[in-house]
C-alpha cells in the first residue's frame, strides 16, 4: 500500500512540473484574431520635410578683388607713317621741303609715361646760295652754273630715344607730349661742271613737341604730331652749327591688346 501511494505521489509531482513548463496559448494559436486597441492621437501630423536649399560652390582660388586688374592702356605701341620736314640743314638761309618717314616703338611703363625709341629719314632738294657755298667748296674748283643758288640732293636720318607723356582722359582722343634726344646725320650731293661734290655731317638731335592719337578700335589708332626738330651738324669744312627745323608726322599706331582672363568665379552661374 505504501508503495502504491509513493508511486502516485511521484506521478503527481511529475504532472505538476510538466504543466508548469507548458507555454501559454496566444490568441493566434486559438485561431481568433483580436484587433489591437490604440488610443486616438491628439497631435497634428508632422510637417513634410522642406526641399534642400542649393549651396553655392566654394572655391579655394584667390578672390577676384585681390587679383591685379587688367590695365586700361596698351603696354606696347608701334607707330609708322609719313613725315614732312621743313629744314635748313646746311645753314644756307633757305628752307628745304623734305619728305620722308617716321617710326617709333614705345613701351608704356604707366598710364602717363611711355619709353620710346624713334627713327626717321627725310630726303629732297636743298638750295645752296652760290656766293656762300659752305659746306661745299668755293669756286674754283667747284663752280655751279646756276645763280643765285644751286641744288643739293639732301638726305637726313635720325635715331632718337626719349619719353612720351599721354593724357588718357578721353575715349577717342589721347593727346600727348614728347621729348627725344639722339643722333642725326646729313648727306648733301651737288653736281657742277662735271664735278660731283658730296658733303657728310653728323651731330646730335633734339625733338620736342606733341600730338594726339585718334582711336579707331582697341588695336589701331591714327596719330598726328608736330615737333620742333633741332640738329647740330658738324661738317668737315666748318665746325658744329645749330639748325632749327620743323617736323610733321601722320601715321598708324598698332597697339598690343591684352585680353581679360576668365576665372572660375566669373564662369560659374547659379543653378536653378
Amino acid at each position: 500500500m505504501r508503495k502504491c501511494l509513493g508511486v502516485l505521489a511521484v506521478v503527481g509531482a511529475l504532472s505538476v512540473v510538466l504543466w508548469a513548463q507548458a507555454p501559454t496559448p496566444t490568441p493566434s494559436d486559438s485561431g481568433q484574431s483580436q484587433p489591437s486597441a490604440q488610443p486616438p492621437s491628439s497631435q497634428s501630423p508632422a510637417p513634410a520635410p522642406s526641399a534642400p536649399v542649393p549651396q553655392e560652390p566654394t572655391s579655394t582660388s584667390v578672390p577676384i578683388a585681390n587679383r591685379h586688374p587688367v590695365p586700361k592702356f596698351a603696354r606696347v605701341e608701334l607707330f609708322g607713317g609719313y613725315s614732312f620736314a621743313q629744314a635748313g640743314l646746311f645753314n644756307a638761309g633757305h628752307w628745304a621741303q623734305l619728305n620722308g618717314w617716321d617710326t617709333s616703338f614705345a613701351v608704356n611703363a604707366v598710364d602717363w609715361l611711355g619709353l620710346v625709341v624713334e627713327g626717321g629719314e627725310h630726303f629732297g632738294t636743298s638750295q645752296i646760295p652760290t656766293n656762300v657755298p659752305a659746306p661745299f667748296p668755293s669756286c674754283p674748283p667747284f663752280c655751279p652754273g646756276t645763280f643765285p643758288t644751286f641744288n643739293a640732293d639732301t638726305r637726313e636720318y635720325n635715331v632718337l630715344f626719349g619719353a612720351q607723356f599721354p593724357y588718357r582722359k578721353y575715349e577717342r582722343w589721347v593727346p600727348f607730349g614728347e621729348v627725344f634726344w639722339g643722333h642725326d646725320g646729313v648727306r648733301g650731293e651737288a653736281i657742277a661742271q662735271g664735278l660731283d661734290e658730296v658733303e657728310v655731317g653728323t651731330g646730335r638731335a633734339l625733338v620736342a613737341g606733341g600730338g594726339a592719337d585718334h582711336k579707331i578700335n582697341e588695336r589701331f589708332a591714327i596719330r598726328f604730331k608736330a615737333d620742333y626738330f633741332e640738329t647740330q651738324t658738324s661738317f668737315p669744312s666748318f665746325g658744329k652749327k645749330k639748325q632749327d627745323n620743323l617736323k610733321l608726322s601722320v601715321g598708324i599706331v598698332i597697339r598690343s591688346v591684352r585680353k581679360k582672363k576668365r576665372h572660375l568665379e566669373e564662369e560659374t552661374e547659379a543653378q536653378p
